[in-house]
């Protein structure tokens, strides 16, 4: 068995990859597992996104986490932060999303959070690895009134809304705003969230159907909202993805901002109100070099970590930060939530337009963003890593860094999902580097073919 858990969980094209035996020895090792750490009868909640795989990956997990005596709570639709937050409130011991988040329709994945909402450590998740590996020979079943129920939970989607609601001071605005929701998970509550302000609201992609998700909609195919905020001359436009735990948004000119320019508009505002901790922002590897130039510029600090949004959760939880993210719109603020939260991170950019009375577009000025692009090069998954050792597509990498020295940088990185390689490069020179990075992704496909 190779490696399941990547940078966000579990993935993997729905029964054929991410099966329901799969599913149901997950339940059953990470019920095993974690009831080694809390010593209890352990409940766990499930939600999940609008994939037509949902109910039948879903069905699974509930089978194997009632086989060994756990309690199951079912949240329904719901986006991923939600769950991290419910799990919290609930006071349940895990929480779990069935959902591939920005992936297509026929994609699944699993993500797992501990009792506090947070996403599990890679040595727990080692040893859930190693028990499915063991065939759940440790996960005892259970039998007579010791064997585990579910029952749906009705009140969930109104009580992540309440949260969501509280987390801003009443904003009295008459912004005209277009939302999408990608066919996803925040389908069932993004449009009510916005509406309870008294905003102009017009939504589109919201009506799912088990296939449309993530669709040439949502914050990987932001296109359409940038033509409805155009169209309907709309202030701000905000983009959500399958799940709901990333954001990005458009302004007023229909223009993409992606993640760090969130990020720079937010810790900005939050500096000037003594509110960013220890004026730090905590980014990955993948966030633009303008970030850095911006932060310089604004007496704030930065710490990077690797590309997904658990470690920069761990890293603001272990130094005591509290505001960070990631450049695809994956954005914590960890005084209200303990995961990337698309709909937070919306009324936190509102708030600030309404505070500062400027527009998205006026805001984003703060920072320049140098042009960046990233090809994908399509590996199989067990060669991801061969290129590290790889002595001419090395060279070749060392060769372009020399090159570009202040003014640019190259990335290579294995996705954590997907069997890619992803080659980004920065540089002033956007048809140079696409030029480039074309170059050697082609390079490294035909080394690994």
């Amino acid at each position: 068995m190779g490696k399941l858990f990547g940078t966000d969980g579990i993935r993997g094209v729905a029964n054929k990859e991410l099966t329901p035996k799969l599913a149901f020895d997950i339940a059953k090792a990470t019920a095993y597992v974690l009831n080694k750490e809390l010593h209890h009868n352990i409940t766990v909640l499930i939600g999940k996104d609008t994939r037509i795989s949902g109910d039948m990956l879903e069905a699974a997990m509930v089978s194997g986490f009632n086989s060994v005596g756990v309690n199951v709570k079912l949240l329904g639709i719901i986006p991923t932060p939600a769950v991290a937050y419910l799990t919290r409130k609930y006071e349940a011991d895990i929480g779990v999303v069935i959902s591939a988040s920005h992936n297509s329709y026929e994609f699944n994945g699993i993500k797992i959070f501990n009792n506090k909402g947070t996403k599990l450590l890679e040595t727990i998740e080692k040893e859930i690895e190693d028990e499915i590996e063991y065939e759940c020979k440790l996960a005892q079943p259970t039998i007579n009134e010791k064997i585990g129920t579910y029952e749906f939970c009705e009140n969930a989607i109104q009580d992540y809304i309440d949260f969501i609601v509280s987390t801003v001071k009443d904003i009295k605005s008459n912004l005209k705003i277009g939302l999408d929701c990608a066919n996803g998970a925040t389908s069932k509550c993004a449009e009510n969230v916005f509406k309870h302000f008294g905003f102009d609201v017009t939504v589109i992609h919201n009506e799912p159907n088990g296939i449309n998700i993530n669709d040439n909609c949502g914050s990987t195919h932001i296109d359409s909202l940038k033509e409805l905020v155009k169209s309907k001359k709309l202030d701000v436009g905000f983009a959500f993805d399958g799940d709901g735990d990333r954001l990005l948004a458009v302004n007023n000119e229909g223009e993409e901002v992606d993640g760090d320019q969130i990020m720079a508009i937010c810790a900005k505002y939050l500096k000037e109100k003594n509110a960013l901790l220890k004026d730090t922002i905590v980014v990955t590897i993948m966030s633009n070099l303008g970030v850095s130039i911006f932060a310089d510029q604004n007496n704030i600090k930065t710490v990077k970590t690797k590309v997904g949004d658990k470690y920069v959760l761990e890293e603001m939880m272990n130094s005591g930060y509290n505001f960070g993210g990631e450049q695809s719109g994956h954005i914590i603020f960890k005084d209200f939530n303990t995961t990337g939260d698309g709909i937070i991170t919306a009324l936190q950019v509102i708030n600030i337009l309404v505070t500062t009375n400027k527009s998205l577009k006026e805001l984003s000025n703060i920072i320049s963003i140098f042009p960046q692009v990233v090809v994908n090069a399509k590996i199989d998954n067990d060669k991801k890593h061969e290129y590290i050792d790889d002595i001419e597509i090395t060279k070749e990498i060392k060769k372009l860094e020399d090159e570009f020295e202040n003014d640019g940088r190259v990335l290579i990185r294995p996705s954590g999902t997907e069997p890619l390689i992803r080659v980004m490069i920065e540089g002033k020179d956007k048809e140079y580097i696409s030029k480039r990075a074309n170059e050697l992704a082609k390079m490294i496909e035909k080394k690994y073919q």
